[in-house]
C-alpha cells in the first residue's frame, strides 16, 4: 500500500486515480465523513447509492459503482463500497465486509490506479492496522493508495 497526503477527492479530480474507493453504510445517507464530500462533488455516486435499496443488510459488503453514463467524462470511477450496516457511536465496520469489497474492487478494476481513505477506521471506528492488513491482501499486486487527509 502506498501512502500520500493530501486531498483524495482533488487528486482523484486532477487525474491521480482512476477509482476511488470509500466505505458507506447501507442506509444511503453519506451525510458525514468523506461520504458527505464524495456526494457534494460526485453527484452521481449518492445517485447510485439511492439506487439501491435502503436498510437492506444484503447490501453490506458489495458495492454500487459511478461511472460510465451517469458520469462526466472527467471523473473518476466512484465505489460506494458497503462496509459498514449502519452508522452511530462505537466500531461500525464490518470487517468481512471490507474484505468483500476490496476484493470485488480488484475483480472489477485490477490495472488501474486506485485511491482511498481509511475506509472503516474514522466514524465507523475500526481498527485501521486490520483494515489495512486486509485491504493490502486484497488488493495484492495493484497500484493502490492510502489517501490520508490533509489540505493543501
Amino acid at each position: 500500500m502506498k501512502e500520500l497526503h493530501g486531498d483524495l477527492i482533488q487528486l482523484a479530480q486532477d487525474g491521480e486515480f482512476d477509482v476511488i474507493v470509500h466505505g458507506c453504510n447501507c442506509f444511503c445517507t453519506m451525510g458525514a465523513g468523506i461520504a458527505k464530500s464524495i456526494k457534494q462533488h460526485f453527484p452521481a455516486a449518492y445517485k447510485v447509492d439511492c439506487e439501491t435499496r435502503k436498510g437492506d443488510p444484503k447490501k453490506l459488503g458489495t458495492v454500487s459503482i459511478a461511472y460510465g453514463e451517469i458520469r462526466l467524462p472527467d471523473e473518476p470511477t466512484v465505489v460506494n463500497g458497503y462496509t459498514q450496516y449502519k452508522y452511530g457511536k462505537g466500531v461500525q465496520v464490518s470487517y468481512p465486509a471490507v474484505r468483500k469489497v476490496f476484493k470485488k474492487v480488484k475483480e472489477l478494476f485490477q490495472g488501474l490506479r486506485i485511491g482511498y481513505p481509511k475506509i472503516g477506521a474514522g466514524l465507523a471506528g475500526g481498527d485501521w492496522d486490520v483494515i489495512s492488513a486486509i485491504i493490502d491482501e486484497e488488493l495484492k499486486g495493484e497500484d493502490h493508495t492510502l489517501v490520508i487527509y490533509r489540505l493543501s
